[in-house]
């Protein structure tokens, strides 16, 4: 028998400092979009889940991609749910005429992009009220009402039980 002793190998996580994490993390420019919208412009409040969107219109502005939270929409949703998104402006006709403004808050991505929709279909309806019909048969003026269901004192989860026992 050998007096070695195993050799354990031991591996420690290295402490980032708050100065290395800022030096990693790099800020592209590109995604910020720098667009300043002024003049008369139509609003839409759209909400889905805990999700809210604040959608404005801008008429008179020449049409440009639409901006969420300073970002491009396909920057910030994806290329196809962008375009889920801008559904009700497609389908009224006036994607070249409007620029869009579009502030999204709470909720993850899919709620998010189903509250721009429902917002988007409401100011589309402020812009021009003869759009009622195309809008209504695509349920995109309907609010999906469904959410998380709240938890109960007792219970696990909102309805699940704790499992019973005899003794």
């Amino acid at each position: 028998m050998s007096d070695k002793k195993p050799v354990v190998k031991k591996t420690v996580a290295k402490k980032i400092t708050s100065k290395e994490s800022s030096e990693n993390k790099s800020i592209k420019k590109d995604d910020v979009v720098k667009v300043e919208f002024s003049g008369k412009y139509f609003k839409g409040l759209g909400r889905r889940k805990t999700a809210v969107a604040q959608v404005r219109l801008y008429t008179e502005m020449p049409a440009t991609e639409a901006v969420v939270n300073g970002k491009n929409i396909k920057d910030y949703f994806g290329a196809d749910l962008a375009a889920s998104a801008l559904q009700p402006l497609e389908v009224t006709g006036h994607s070249n005429d409007v620029a869009v403004s579009i502030i999204a808050k709470g909720g993850g991505l899919i709620g998010q992009v189903a509250a721009v929709r429902h917002g988007v279909a409401r100011a589309v309806l402020a812009l021009d009220p003869e759009t009622h019909t195309a809008l209504k048969t695509d349920n995109f003026l309907t609010r999906d009402k469904r959410a998380k269901e709240r938890k109960k004192p007792g219970l696990k989860k909102a309805r699940k039980r704790p499992q019973w026992s005899k003794r």
